[in-house]
């Protein structure tokens, strides 16, 4: 099962955290703010902290989390303009904004020193708060998230592709068919991908929408795509799992670059994986995963 607990990230805006595994003996204690005060995880539990990339929300990681919550304090958050977390209409959706929210889920949850793990935008998320603050963190897991700068040409062709989403859907299986099968970015059938896609629409009087604003997510997308990533990724202290799916959207050339950036960098890939490495192929995600988390231990 998973337990929502509301945190407050930077400006204000409520954070939707979803804590996954056996309930608690007793009631967790909340301030105003939406702040957690305690938790009932045996002592010694170490804290997991689980980001959804752009597009994502909270509920992609379950399967994840659910094997995570044996020996962790597994959370995912659904970041700023995702899930049921706030999507203010002026809010600001730039890169501090986002790596404050995480650090301020952090803190105010007590899962710190934490491993992070990220996957697409929430992993870039992740190691920015790893190079940031090293320490609340004591390990990070990048999913299929790139170094290098993206440029203007890719922020066009996202923002051509969200005016191409025939809106509203009619029903949740004709979303199912357009991600897996009818967009002209699906190159074979994926119905992993339509499901991913499916996890993020709501019903509306009309049809069926995004539970996000696609101009949000522009918003979010363009205060990282102009821009290369790897001073940060050079000052990341913790041991770093660097992960890609062979078909996804981080080159193998590139991966392994980033693990040579890396102070304490590892390698892993997904085979028969595309950018959704953790959705489209979840127990070869896990096994790609598991042993570096082990070296980690449990301290």
């Amino acid at each position: 099962m998973a337990r929502r607990i509301d945190v407050t990230g930077t400006g204000g805006v409520r954070l939707a955290a979803w804590e996954f595994g056996d309930p608690p003996k007793t009631d967790p204690a909340q301030d105003g703010q939406g702040a957690y005060d305690g938790h009932t995880a045996p002592a010694g539990s170490p804290g997991v902290l689980l980001l959804h990339g752009l597009m994502g929300r909270a509920s992609h990681w379950a399967y994840t989390a659910r094997w995570l919550s044996a020996r962790y304090r597994a959370v995912a958050l659904d970041q700023r303009g995702h899930g049921r977390s706030d999507k203010p209409p002026q809010g600001s959706f730039t890169r501090d904004a986002y790596v404050d929210d995480a650090e301020a889920a952090l803190e105010q949850l007590g899962l710190a020193p934490v491993v992070l793990i990220g996957h697409a935008m929430g992993a870039l998320t992740a190691w920015q708060l790893a190079a940031r603050r090293p320490d609340l963190v004591r390990g990070l897991i990048i999913c299929d998230m790139r170094a290098s700068a993206l440029g203007a040409a890719s922020q066009r062709e996202w923002d051509q592709w969200f005016k191409a989403w025939p809106l509203p859907f009619a029903t949740l299986a004709d979303v199912r068919k357009w991600f897996g099968e009818d967009d002209p970015w699906v190159e074979r059938p994926n119905p992993a991908r339509g499901e991913f896609y499916a996890e993020v629409m709501a019903e509306s009087p009309d049809g069926w929408r995004p539970v996000f604003e696609p101009e949000q997510m522009l918003r979010s997308r363009e205060t990282w795509v102009y821009d290369a990533h790897w001073e940060e990724l050079a000052q990341v202290r913790c041991p770093a799992l660097v992960v890609r799916g062979l078909d996804g959207e981080l080159g193998r050339a590139e991966a392994q670059e980033m693990v040579r950036v890396l102070p304490r960098g590892q390698y892993a890939e997904v085979a028969d994986a595309g950018h959704l490495v953790h959705y489209d192929q979840p127990e070869a995600w896990r096994a790609a995963i598991e042993p570096f988390l082990d070296s980690l231990g449990d301290d």
